[in-house]
């Protein structure tokens, strides 16, 4: 598998989260970002560190943009510069662009300038956060959409030792297992007859609405 080309722009925490990660993961990283202090401290954990204006053309064409794979905007609170970089970034051809927005307002900018995906990761943490907190067999919850979310859990007592088609769990709570995790093995759209065994970890898809009557469930 050949690597991929990231450019993460603008190095808050959410930034250099997002290259560290990608980086450690084998991936080419490219970080840009106006702060020096900055681009030293992290130049050691990804490919390169450039300190550039995003908003400046000429400074994306230079660092060859336009042959990136999938370029990250993590810019903060500078809107107009999460504006500006992101219609850049669109007109010098980078193939797909995931923009960080502060608010809807700023995320429907966005999506209008070029942005193929817009992220909220204050919004997502804290979704994520409190359902832990809420709900101690929940170990992750994502957020897809206002609909839709994507949920981890400990299979619940109730489940063990019976098979997807015997739980009926499609009819029973509006919901479809995506995947089983067991002993650090995933089973990617498992069969349905699938036992489920203690400790197996289910990854499941459905509106928020099922989801979180499925939480009332497993507690």
């Amino acid at each position: 598998m050949s690597k991929k080309q990231f450019v993460v722009i603008g190095l808050g925490r959410f930034g250099i989260s997002v290259a560290e990660t990608l980086y450690s993961l084998g991936n080419d990283v490219l970080v840009v970002d106006l702060d020096e202090e900055v681009i030293q401290s992290v130049s050691n954990y990804v490919t390169h560190a450039v300190q550039a204006d995003a908003m400046d053309e000429n400074s994306l064409r230079a660092v060859g943009i336009r042959n990136f794979d999938v370029a990250v905007i993590a810019i903060g609170s500078d809107i107009q510069a999460s504006i500006m970089a992101t219609l850049l970034l669109r007109e010098l051809g980078v193939k797909y662009i995931i923009a960080k927005a502060n608010n809807h307002m700023h995320a429907k900018v966005l999506m209008k300038i070029g942005a193929d995906k817009v992220v909220f990761p204050e919004k997502d943490m804290g979704v994520r956060v409190a359902h832990n907190l809420v709900q101690s067999n929940i170990l992750e919850y994502i957020e897809l959409s206002p609909d839709y979310s994507i949920a981890e859990f400990l299979s619940p007592k109730e489940w063990h030792g019976r098979n997807l088609i015997d739980l009926n769990i499609r009819s029973r709570y509006g919901i479809n297992v995506m995947a089983i995790k067991r002993n650090n093995e995933i089973d990617v759209s498992p069969s349905a007859l699938d036992i489920i065994e203690p400790g197996d970890i289910i990854v499941a898809i459905g509106n928020v609405g099922d989801l979180a009557r499925l939480e009332e469930v497993i507690r």
